[in-house]
């Protein structure tokens, strides 16, 4: 890409797409669009594909979906495999018929088989049962790459699909009944500490482990992707950080400086035991996390903790 190239990046209001639009404006490109919910709705046909023929951009980075935690995912699978589907399906064959030069998919490690071999390699996709909690989701994901490769072959595209693990970071979503496991963790410790609370129940034994990784360091990924990578097989993104929850739990209690007792609710699921990413492909290319975890931990729990109100008014 261009620094002028015209880039249009969907879902700039979320974790990721705010990422990535603080990294690409803070790499000079100067000619990004933007559309919020009521400007512009993916999930309907007409009004993407006017968008497109009226915009005509160059560059796509496709960070929109409907997303959340295991609460969300299991309570609502109908929303999230049609909004999902419907988004990427209406904004791929739109890119298709305008030209644009490069797409970029992100999709997600829940598209992984639940007892995948650790750590997962892109090609583990569709060699198991999905995790039952997430499988609407990540059936729509899986839905979205295939729909990318299809283009690609068929058309000759320039389709991108990269597959990051846990994300957390500045602009996460804290709504404990729709958010992932370390803006939830965040905001419990962050609102027991307020309201000096003995302790502070998660869901689960604990004992299931997950790689996490900060948005801002992923989108250096999708630049670094978007610019220097081309093919139809997937990419996964990760940070090689490897945690417990019970661990994470402790590390998030001690950044906060909550005092309270930690309480695991077992009665809850655990989802998937074990889902770590296998980064080798992305390294052979050139890419690799910086994964200062602990640090980009202590920098998102103060954005969260300073800016408290509007996260909390934004998750209601």
């Amino acid at each position: 890409m261009e620094l002028n190239s015209k880039i249009y990046l969907a879902g700039h209001t979320g974790l990721v797409g705010s990422a990535i639009y603080r990294k690409l404006v803070s790499e000079g490109y100067s000619n990004i669009i933007t559309k919020e919910l009521d400007e512009l709705n993916l999930i309907n046909q007409i009004e993407v594909d006017e968008f497109f023929e009226t915009e005509k951009p160059e560059y796509v980075f496709f960070a929109a979906g409907k997303v959340g935690g295991i609460l969300a995912n299991n309570t609502y699978p109908a929303e999230f495999i049609y909004q999902n589907v419907m988004m990427i399906f209406n904004s791929v064959n739109a890119a298709y018929e305008n030209n644009v030069k490069k797409f970029l998919f992100l999709g997600s490690s829940c598209i992984y088989p639940k007892f995948a071999e650790q750590p997962i390699k892109e090609n583990a996709l569709l060699t198991g049962k999905l995790e039952e909690t997430n499988k609407a989701y990540a059936v729509a994901k899986i839905a979205g790459i295939e729909l990318c490769f299809s283009y690609n072959k068929q058309y000759k595209t320039d389709y991108i699909c990269l597959m990051p693990t846990n994300m957390f970071g500045i602009n996460d979503n804290y709504d404990l009944n729709n958010s992932h496991v370390v803006p939830a963790m965040i905001r419990k410790f962050h609102e027991a500490k307020i309201k000096n609370d003995k302790q502070v129940v998660l869901w689960g034994t604990g004992k299931p482990y997950r790689e996490i990784l900060c948005s801002d360091d992923f989108a250096d990924g999708c630049l670094f992707m978007m610019n220097n990578y081309s093919g139809s097989e997937i990419v996964n993104i990760g940070s090689n950080y490897n945690v417990s929850i019970k661990e994470l739990a402790d590390i998030i209690k001690s950044i906060t400086e909550y005092k309270g007792d930690i309480v695991f609710d077992t009665s809850k699921p655990d989802g998937t035991p074990l889902k770590k990413l296998d980064t080798s492909k992305a390294e052979k290319l050139g890419w690799k996390a910086k994964a200062d975890v602990i640090n980009d931990l202590k920098k998102t729990y103060a954005d969260f903790s300073a800016d408290y109100d509007r996260y909390i008014k934004k998750s209601v």
